[in-house]
């Protein structure tokens, strides 16, 4: 995604916040980034229809079922945010094309006239400052008083931002992905093994994925030729592996997000807007928010149950590391919510204080998966959900989409006895209150699991053990 980069719509469920729709990954120069539909049904089927705004693009779904198939249709247009198409450029995921020369009489030449007069006033005024100050030493005598050590020798221990920013930068890269056409964006990425693998978001190599050029810049300023070892659009995590990769790689230590609790302390490491080795800080906002977005090609869309962040998350920290106070990674810093304009005629957006990472024990589990077989695997109860905007719960429906049957014939919602009109309303002891919220629920357990799925049938609730499928691949 560009990423960090924003998208399009995502349906909150109504007794949600609005879902982010801008997977921050920073265009190189610009990107478009349109937004994911918000929900699918179990198996990854995306809605269509017209978006409602007060959410990330929230889009709306059909009456009808969502299609079964895999991959899910085009995420529809968002009506705020990045935008989608015909709203402006800059999106998470999107690709961008390089802006044609400019007049020095535009805008960029007033503004560049405006930092030259800043600058100079500035020359001035501190020349000034100093004739000031100096004459007043030589009359009275300085009464400033200078630091007994500078910078360079105060000690910064583990636990501090700085402490944890001097050990982590080091394992972290500058991602930048190109097409075969030209096009492509910037984000980040961060050391898993020693290997010379390197975790990031799909939507941040998307471009590179199909013959396209991958490069991975340390802070030292060296650079690497890389290549996609393997991509999961819908859990947004893809694995690149360094070529002529060093000897003395230090992965980032993996924390457990399980254990992460509102008002932790996060750090975040990326690229925004191309400015490589950034550092912010936050805490953490939220947990469990259901998000959706989509790749820049806007063909498919990703979900998450995310961690939620205040620190400071713009395009181009897509695919970074979220680290806690030790410097332990709990997520991968993915999308945003914006205001869909980023100042200065970019039509660019920017942090607002809402951003969103895959939590870190999920995306372990996927960067594995993908090391080891190349392709994602995704858990799955094998029925079509509404996507309707409600907050009764998840419906299976009537009628999947193309003629397909909404439960899938001997899947584990068969097996379960659940049918189609049923409404689920929990999954284990987390609250369901729409299809997408269902789907991220879903993809954070693996193939093979045991969850229990509470419903409501005829007025009536009931509880059933549900062991997970599997779907291999995107596709």
């Amino acid at each position: 995604m560009s990423t960090e980069n924003e998208g399009t719509a995502v349906p909150p469920a109504p007794s949600a916040p609005p879902v982010p729709v801008d997977a921050p990954a920073a265009p190189a120069p610009q990107a478009q980034a349109p937004q994911g539909p918000y929900g699918q049904d179990a198996q990854g089927q995306a809605p269509q229809g017209q978006g409602a705004s007060g959410d990330a693009g929230h889009t709306g779904a059909s009456s009808s079922a969502p299609d079964p198939s895999w991959p899910p249709p085009p995420p529809p247009t968002a009506p705020y945010g990045d935008g989608g198409s015909g709203s402006g450029p800059g999106g998470w995921g999107s690709s961008y094309q390089q802006p044609a020369p400019k007049s020095g009489r535009g805008r960029g030449g007033l503004v560049a006239a405006v930092l030259v007069a800043a600058l100079v006033a500035g020359g001035v005024g501190g020349g000034l400052g100093y004739v000031l100050a100096n004459d007043n030493d030589e009359s009275t005598g300085s009464t400033t008083v200078s630091a007994s050590s500078n910078g360079g020798d105060v000690k910064r221990d583990p636990g501090t931002t700085a402490g944890v920013a001097a050990k982590a930068l080091p394992s972290t890269v500058t991602i930048e992905a190109e097409s075969t056409s030209g096009e492509g964006g910037t984000g980040t990425g961060f050391v898993f093994d020693k290997q010379g693998h390197i975790v990031t978001n799909n939507h941040v190599v998307a471009d590179a994925v199909d013959g396209g050029k991958l490069t991975a810049t340390f802070p030292t300023g060296k650079k690497y030729d890389a290549e996609v070892v393997g991509h999961a659009q819908g859990y947004d995590v893809a694995v690149i592996k360094l070529k002529d990769a060093p000897s003395d790689l230090k992965p980032l230590t993996l924390g457990d997000s399980d254990k992460v609790a509102v008002g932790d302390s996060t750090i975040a490491i990326g690229a925004p807007f191309g400015l490589s080795d950034t550092v912010t800080t936050g805490i953490i906002s939220a947990k469990n928010r259901p998000v959706a977005s989509s790749d820049g090609s806007g063909s498919q869309a990703s979900y998450m149950s995310a961690l939620q962040t205040d620190a400071s998350i713009n395009p181009g920290n897509s695919g970074g590391p979220l680290l806690d106070a030790q410097g332990n990674v709990i997520g991968i810093n993915s999308a945003i919510q914006s205001t869909g304009n980023g100042g200065f005629g970019t039509g660019q957006s920017g942090s607002i204080g809402l951003g969103f990472a895959i939590p870190i024990n999920q995306a372990k589990y996927v960067a594995q998966e993908l090391i080891k077989n190349g392709k994602p695997v995704y858990a799955k109860i094998g029925a079509s959900v509404s996507l309707d905007d409600s907050s009764e719960g998840a419906q299976i429906t009537d009628q999947g989409a193309g003629g397909a049957a909404p439960v899938e014939p001997g899947g584990p919602a068969a097996k379960a006895g659940l049918k189609p009109g049923d409404v689920i309303t929990k999954l284990d002891d987390r609250v369901i209150d729409s299809g997408p919220t269902l789907i991220g629920e879903i993809w954070t357990h693996q193939p093979g699991d045991k969850v229990t799925i509470t419903y409501e049938r005829g007025g009536k609730q009931h509880t059933v053990e549900v062991t997970l499928g599997s779907r291999v691949g995107d596709n």
